[in-house]
């Protein structure tokens, strides 16, 4: 199961929905940077780790894992950056996990 929003111009509020979810170390980063966006996908564990790879290096993003999740199996992943870099970033997460399904393995 994988899933993708995009979070426009995130508010304050969420913002600290968001801190209370990451590390410190995270949290710090986002902090000091500008992000008009923050896409989410849900996705496994490994796909987390696989997307936040390629989102770093095709789109300018900073990539986050979300914690609280259910860690065996499914976690979200949040990219932070202006908007066109996170629908970018969305698009080529969807369309990789679209194309992965309908691949045989």
């Amino acid at each position: 199961m994988a899933e993708g929003r995009i979070i426009y111009n995130p508010g304050p509020l969420v913002m600290k929905m968001f801190y209370r979810k990451m590390n410190q170390e995270s949290r710090n980063e986002i902090e000091a940077r500008r992000y008009d966006a923050v896409g989410l996908f849900q996705t496994t564990v490994s796909g987390v780790l696989y997307y936040a790879d390629r989102v770093a290096k095709t789109s300018n993003v900073y990539p986050v894992e979300i914690i609280g999740n259910c860690p065996q199996h499914i976690t979200t992943l949040a990219f932070f950056g202006e908007t066109a870099a996170v629908e970018t970033a969305m698009k080529m997460v969807i369309q990789e996990e679209k194309d992965r399904k309908n691949r045989l393995i």
